[in-house]
């Protein structure tokens, strides 16, 4: 996150470092959309998991986020917070959680809804999903402070719940979520 992007192009070249795969030569956009097509085609739950978990790393790296915005993964990742299958969702809100701070991507995930799918992850019974949807809702407030959805009393609430549990992740982190955000209001 501290590169600028001359100093990623300079790294990993403009269309980013080729990947070799099944003998042939793809640059990073095209591998990027193989993964795409493939998670969209499969049937294969496995493979599901695999992928998504490929394109999450590489969400976690700024000098893809051009490519990934260009393929709709934004939307792919959004897509799996009504999945009833916990392992895409959790995968999926990692990957939204890595995208999030930059600000076309932010300014997607609030503007088409995305928001109050994050918010429903806070009831999950899955601690990973959890914890991504604190962060998300973090960064998403990051240059954002305003967000009504986000600071509602609901959220507050549920905030003040996961702060009184015995877990201590979760814990401290709604108790930090609550301290950054909630106490300026």
């Amino acid at each position: 996150m501290f590169s600028t992007r001359r100093q990623l192009e300079k790294r990993t070249g403009k269309s980013g470092t080729p990947r070799k795969v099944k003998s042939y030569d793809f640059n990073r956009l095209e591998y990027l959309q193989q993964l795409v097509t493939e998670y969209q085609d499969t049937r294969d739950q496995e493979a599901k998991y695999q992928i998504l978990a490929n394109l999450v790393n590489f969400a976690y790296d700024p000098i893809n986020y051009n490519w990934l915005w260009q393929l709709n993964v934004v939307d792919l990742f959004l897509d799996t917070l009504t999945e009833s299958d916990e392992k895409l969702k959790e995968f999926g809100l990692g990957g939204l959680c890595n995208l999030c701070l930059e600000k076309r991507n932010k300014e997607h995930i609030i503007n088409y809804d995305g928001v109050p799918l994050i918010i429903q992850c806070l009831h999950d019974k899955n601690e990973e999903i959890m914890l991504s949807a604190i962060t998300t809702l973090m960064f998403l407030l990051t240059d954002n402070e305003e967000n009504e959805d986000i600071l509602s009393e609901s959220v507050k609430k549920r905030l003040e719940h996961l702060a009184q549990l015995e877990n201590k992740r979760l814990k401290n982190l709604a108790t930090i979520f609550l301290q950054d955000y909630f106490s300026k209001t």
